[in-house]
């Protein structure tokens, strides 16, 4: 590789989203391209659960460690076994896709994975200088996972989904196999949305979590009070053995991402905005980048692709993250609110932003309209504020 520029694509990061697009350049038909993948350790931990739901198979389905038909839900007024037909809730291990994407670029004669930490990505002419591992690298395009929180605007909304969660093992049946816990708001809420919820991986062991959606942290020792209360309590588990542990904290914001932070550099991921910010989930979103990216770059040369002015399903987000925030109505309530009064499918299109209109104004006349009305009026206000004039003028961010 001694042409001027030795990568075409150079990838920082590879966890879900770097791998996910590597993975798409070359479904989209880009084997011709030199692909650099820059990571700072090998991954040899479980270090992370992705969760998500869809209809068929997807791209990664030889590595999904385990698949319901079926969620539980518990809430206000519903404690139901819901069908998801035609959804199945997926589930993969960190460490299983990390092995399963690692022996797929091992096959691929124009990917390159190599270690070191990224001390620096810059612009180079007409491309990018990136130094990782006291080595510097070029490429025409860089593609970026690596979060970095930017600095509050007004106007928005910062909440954090932070998590811990066990994998236990009882000495007895203990779990409905045939279904996820998908929300179980029988824990405590104070004033907060907490909420666990389980995945069974056979009848005697599940993976637990305890989840919260609030602006700060807890102490460490008050996730692990959750999760013995929720266990001892609600699933009535006496006995137990913790086999393994995760913990997670994931950015819920609709604050606008940097998509594009220099001429030849795209973030992608959670850095590129990927993370929905009502809900916390991205690995099927990331999906839905990384093809779009790839799409982009084979039939145009270049990875940016349009995006409407508009997107009323994201003003949702904004408005559900106002009425969390501001404590409008309790997330417990809005929730049970969404599942009880519409079928399971169309909250999950709606979560998923492949709602109708139509469906759309039906979820919305679900929950508490009071206080979503006045949610989307300080929504409105906040990013098109009255000038002197009494004209509205968009907030400059």
């Amino acid at each position: 590789m001694n042409a001027a520029y030795d990568y075409d694509y150079i990838i920082v990061g590879a966890g879900a989203a770097g791998l996910s697009l590597a993975y798409h350049l070359v479904q989209a038909g880009l084997q011709d391209k030199r692909i650099l993948l820059l990571e700072r350790a090998p991954k040899t931990l479980n270090d992370r659960t992705w969760c998500f739901w869809e209809v068929g198979e997807g791209p990664f389905e030889p590595v999904v460690f385990r698949r319901w038909d079926r969620i539980w839900f518990y809430g206000e007024g519903l404690s139901e076994r819901l069908e998801i037909a035609p959804y199945a809730y997926k589930m993969i291990r960190g460490l299983d896709f990390y092995n399963f994407m690692h022996r797929w670029m091992a096959e691929q004669p124009n990917i390159r994975l190599h270690y070191g930490e990224v001390t620096r990505l810059e612009e180079a002419p007409q491309g990018v200088r990136v130094e990782a591992g006291g080595q510097v690298f070029v490429g025409r395009w860089a593609f970026s996972s690596l979060y970095q929180p930017a600095p509050r605007q007004p106007g928005y909304h910062y909440l954090l989904q932070h998590f811990k969660g066990w994998v236990v093992r009882t000495p007895r049946p203990a779990f409905d196999t045939g279904a996820a816990t998908f929300m179980d708001f029988r824990v405590p809420q104070e004033g907060a949305v907490r909420f666990a919820y389980v995945l069974p991986f056979d009848a005697r062991t599940a993976l637990v979590e305890y989840t919260l959606f609030s602006p700060e942290l807890l102490p460490p020792d008050a996730y692990d009070a959750g999760l013995r209360a929720y266990l001892e309590g609600p699933l009535g588990l006496a006995q137990y053995e913790v086999l393994e542990t995760e913990f997670g904290v994931i950015p819920m914001t609709d604050a606008p991402f940097a998509r594009r932070p220099s001429p030849h550099v795209m973030n992608i991921g959670t850095a590129g905005g990927c993370t929905k910010a009502s809900t916390g989930y991205t690995f099927r979103r990331i999906q839905q980048q990384s093809r779009r990216i790839a799409e982009a770059l084979a039939q145009t040369g270049q990875p940016f692709f349009p995006e409407p002015a508009f997107n009323r399903h994201a003003y949702m987000d904004s408005v559900l993250l106002n009425v969390l925030a501001h404590r409008r109505s309790p997330g417990k309530q809005v929730f049970s609110d969404l599942f009880r009064k519409n079928p399971p499918q169309r909250v999950l299109r709606f979560l998923d932003e492949e709602t109708s209109l139509l469906e759309d104004l039906q979820i919305m006349s679900s929950v508490d309209i009071p206080a979503f009305l006045r949610a989307t009026l300080a929504v409105g206000r906040s990013r098109w504020p009255l000038t002197k004039s009494g004209r509205m003028e968009p907030r400059r961010g």
